[in-house]
């Protein structure tokens, strides 16, 4: 008997040592989480924090920007500021000008690098992997340093003050990074679904089609919102090929507000923050396209 009770109080110690020890590791833990969670929070509040500025600035009456201490929430908030700034400006012709360029410029991104990443993964051909490098080269390449070979050619071609350099070269997949990406995605599909399809006497651009095309959907959906921002917001390209104020996109319409002794910060934060909205809409929407795209790597079964 005695012998069989200290074994129980053997086995109750261990056990409650396993206890202790889950307990303790359970609190660790919690107390990690605790620290990366307000780590993130300040975080989160300090890339937030212009954002609210902006927000703030645009409720504003003028004079009262940069008053200390920030007024973070005016009294009274002055909503008429943001059809000011719209109204004062031809923003509606802004307006159609950025939506039919950037319209194009997205359609003309996906047609064209969907069709090169799908010939760099899917076909084979002679100096495929050296071709592929040279393209991903391109990417060392900054805009300013090729803008002025780019001018003399569409000059030549009689197209400055029209929305054709801006849109035209987006049908010649010249994003190098979007082929990258879409052809990364077609690598994940198993070859074994094109010799399927050939068997049933599909062609090339039919698997192209009808077979990768809806398995990449998420990688479309990532350039889909990539470059709508990149020409929503782009201002060099507009600035370089666009000289009349017809022409002209929101990202140019914006400077109007900067004078060259004053700045009128409520209107240009109010004409910003409408002109920022449909990139952050945007983005919530196509949010979960743009997490799938991220982390998927494969296909599922």
């Amino acid at each position: 008997m005695a012998q069989r009770s200290l074994e129980h109080q053997g086995q109750q110690s261990i056990v409650s040592s396993l206890v202790n020890l889950l307990q303790s590791r359970r609190r660790q833990d919690l107390i990690l989480k605790t620290v990366v969670y307000l780590l993130l929070l300040i975080g989160a509040f300090g890339v937030m924090m212009p954002f609210f500025w902006m927000i703030s600035t645009s409720l504003k009456r003028p004079g009262t920007e940069f008053t200390f201490p920030i007024e973070w929430i005016p009294v009274p908030p002055r909503f008429g500021n943001y059809w000011t700034a719209w109204s004062i400006l031809p923003f509606n012709q802004w307006l159609f000008n950025t939506v039919r360029i950037t319209g194009l410029s997205i359609l003309g991104h996906i047609i064209s690098c969907a069709i090169v990443g799908f010939g760099f993964a899917r076909i084979r051909f002679p100096g495929r992997d050296a071709i592929f490098l040279l393209v991903l080269a391109t990417m060392m390449l900054p805009f300013p340093s090729i803008i002025v070979p780019l001018f003399i050619l569409f000059k030549e071609l009689g197209w400055i003050n029209t929305i054709l350099p801006l849109v035209v070269p987006t049908f010649f997949a010249t994003s190098a990074f979007y082929i990258f990406l879409l052809r990364q995605f077609f690598m994940t599909l198993p070859l074994e679904l094109d010799d399927a399809a050939r068997v049933d006497g599909c062609s090339t651009f039919g698997i192209f089609y009808r077979i990768c095309i809806p398995l990449i959907k998420p990688a479309l959906g990532i350039i889909l919102v990539f470059s709508f921002m990149n020409h929503w917001n782009d201002f060099l390209g507009p600035l370089i090929f666009l000289s009349d104020l017809d022409q002209y996109t929101l990202a140019l319409g914006l400077r109007f507000f900067q004078g060259q002794y004053r700045v009128e910060w409520t209107l240009l934060m109010a004409a910003s923050l409408i002109i920022l909205s449909p990139c952050i809409i945007l983005f919530f929407v196509a949010q979960k396209n743009y997490i799938q795209g991220i982390v998927i790597t494969g296909v599922k079964g």
